[in-house]
């Protein structure tokens, strides 16, 4: 005669399926038991690599809010994902996100919280190139010798503006939004999605290198400072005369902004796990598929991030891929 199951077993059983509603989902319990109903938030996921993140993370179980500014794309990339990894709806649930607008992600941090109390896991890869290209251009030139970024691309002061709302304030908003709900999660993790183009080498510009890089006295403030310079020297039409940047001047100072940020947030948070991650030169709607890798490959590097054992994962650190790098 089989043994009558304990009873401290049928508690706890009966507590997981109140907090994780497992009676609904049916072929999905191993898979949400083993990532012991894990939440995450990812932006700018309806394509790309924020939508194979998110896929990725729905495969390990975790329970995933994917986002994005279209809300009729961002239902489509849901749908197409519940099928294809066939589960449930509330193992990945869609939210309409604009990172640039305040009030967008207060309502999403309002969401999070009434569906699931708490956030596990952080993934800002919402970003713009800040510019206008000349698609053709670069389709024709990309990769061959002597290849001229700066002649096939166009930046002005109203592109840099959104770019530096939506690359850096947008993730800085986010992480502001959601501290009080990742302060509640075990293991609460922050994966920045960055760039290699925004690490201290590619910012030319002495004084503006000279703040990011003095990590023992970074502060909010002062990126902020060199922001604000980036955009008044913009407006005054000195970019060029100041040397910020080879090319691109908007989008490195955005993401070395990013990554100084992760490394303030790091420090203020050291019970958190604070990163950001250059994927890789992923093929994407971004550079018109002119990259290298695959959004797989790409998508890999974050949700490894995002994923790792507490006790494994350093902190305040910017990766190449897989490998901690020099910001």
């Amino acid at each position: 005669m089989a043994e009558e199951t304990p009873r401290y077993v049928l508690n706890l059983l009966l507590v997981l399926d109140l907090v994780c509603n497992l009676s609904e989902f049916g072929s999905d319990f191993l898979r949400l038991f083993n990532g012991f109903c894990r939440y995450a938030v990812v932006t700018g996921a309806n394509r790309g690599i924020g939508f194979e993140i998110c896929r990725q993370l729905a495969s390990e179980g975790i329970r995933v809010v994917l986002t994005s500014r279209d809300e009729n794309r961002g239902l489509e990339a849901v749908e197409t994902l519940k099928k294809e990894l066939e589960i449930s709806d509330q193992s990945l649930l869609f939210h309409q996100l604009d990172v640039a607008d305040p009030a967008s992600i207060t309502s999403l941090a309002e969401f999070v919280k009434t569906q699931f109390g708490k956030l596990d896991i952080l993934v800002n890869n919402a970003g713009i190139g800040g510019i206008i290209t000349d698609a053709e251009a670069l389709r024709a030139g990309a990769g061959k010798e002597g290849f001229k970024w700066d002649e096939i691309i166009t930046e002005t002061y109203e592109l840099t503006e959104e770019c530096i709302k939506i690359n850096y304030y947008g993730p800085k908003r986010m992480c502001e939004a959601f501290i009080p709900l990742l302060k509640l999660s075990d293991s609460p993790r922050i994966v920045n999605v960055s760039s290699s183009m925004g690490q201290l080498k590619n910012v030319l510009n002495e004084w503006a290198k000279g703040i990011l890089s003095d990590a023992e006295n970074l502060t909010e403030e002062r990126i902020d400072q060199v922001i604000n310079q980036l955009l008044n020297d913009f407006k005054e039409g000195t970019v060029k005369e100041k040397n910020w940047a080879k090319f691109m001047s908007a989008y490195v100072v955005s993401k070395a902004s990013l990554n100084g940020y992760t490394r303030v947030l790091a420090k203020k948070h050291p019970e958190f796990r604070v990163n950001a991650v250059c994927p890789g030169f992923v093929k994407t709607d971004m550079n018109f598929k002119t990259g290298v890798l695959s959004v797989e490959e790409g998508a890999s590097s974050p949700v490894r991030l995002a994923l790792l054992p507490h006790q494994e994962t350093p902190s305040g650190c910017f990766f190449s891929r897989k490998q901690v790098s020099e910001f």
